[in-house]
């Protein structure tokens, strides 16, 4: 496979949840208008009919959409779900997203769904494993596949590589793409310190096809990935640093508990579309052997 054109698909998104589908449904309205496109949680929408469906169908008319999965279980040891697969690709054919992403995780196993994305050691071994898995993935769909660096909460003492490093391999090997998660980033360099920038740095840029922007919770002194609060200052410097090294990229907000009105989300994405633009600006302005 060669490299999809994904700047087909620029600007600023945001999932698509459920409290957002009237709003969202008339473009026309001052916040709505101002959202690109948006991404949804595949698993939400394998379903044979009923409202999901509708609600999607309905916005899909006026949006353009990604694909965002949670259960692929890419690094599991369980055989593929090749019905899962199966349903996926029938989505996908009917979204036509510009791209389709999951987790660089497991999730379960052939007996049981955890419903939680799971840490992967970062060992020879187990990047042999999930480059295997992700090319008959991407076989079986007949497309790339994008991965998103996951959030863990402990380290494995056999780890032969650190995460930036296996992530990195990953897509290289297994010739996928990477949805880059900047709030993971920062979250991972907090509980386990390392600076977030080197990990940044270390990424193939070019294999970069979308940024995820969330908030956070600290509990006992440990940053937990909730997905229920605004990007926080340290996350967005992260992000101004994210696009000074591979340039701009399509950029959503997440959120998924303490979800707040459409106008508030669409507030939060403005600043990442005027830093954005800052950044651009800054480069615009430096002399070319230094862009």
């Amino acid at each position: 496979m060669t490299l999809p054109a994904f700047h087909a698909l620029q600007g600023f998104g945001l999932g698509l949840r459920p409290s957002h589908y009237a709003e969202l449904g008339s473009p026309a309205g001052d916040a709505a208008a101002r959202v690109d496109w948006l991404e949804i949680i595949t698993e939400n929408y394998l379903v044979p009919g009923g409202s999901p469906l509708h609600h999607l169908d309905r916005l899909r008319r006026d949006w353009p959409m990604v694909m965002h999965g949670v259960s692929l279980s890419i690094g599991g040891t369980a055989p593929l779900d090749l019905n899962y697969l199966d349903d996926l690709k029938a989505l996908i054919d009917r979204v036509q997203p510009a791209w389709v992403s999951d987790h660089l995780c497991w999730t379960g196993t052939s007996q049981r769904q955890l419903h939680d994305l799971l840490p992967l050691p970062h060992t020879e071994a187990a990047l042999r494993h999930v480059v295997d898995r992700i090319g008959r993935v991407q076989d079986r769909l007949g497309r790339r596949m994008a991965f998103e660096n996951a959030t863990s909460y402990v380290r494995f003492a056999h780890d032969e590589m650190n995460e930036q490093e296996f992530v990195a391999e990953v897509a290289r090997r297994a010739d996928c793409l990477l949805l880059l998660d900047v709030n993971n980033v920062w979250v991972n360099s907090v509980n386990h310190g390392f600076d977030p920038q080197v990990f940044i740095e270390a990424l193939p840029g070019d294999r970069v096809v979308q940024i995820h922007l969330a908030g956070h919770s600290v509990e006992e002194g440990f940053l937990i990935d909730t997905h229920d609060a605004p990007v926080c200052d340290e996350v967005w410097a992260l992000y101004v640093h994210t696009l000074r090294c591979i340039g701009p990229r399509p950029t959503m907000i997440e959120r998924d508990d303490h979800i707040p009105p459409l106008n508030e989300l669409v507030a939060e994405l403005e600043v990442a579309r005027r830093l954005a633009h800052a950044v651009g600006s800054e480069s615009a302005h430096m002399p070319l052997e230094t862009v």
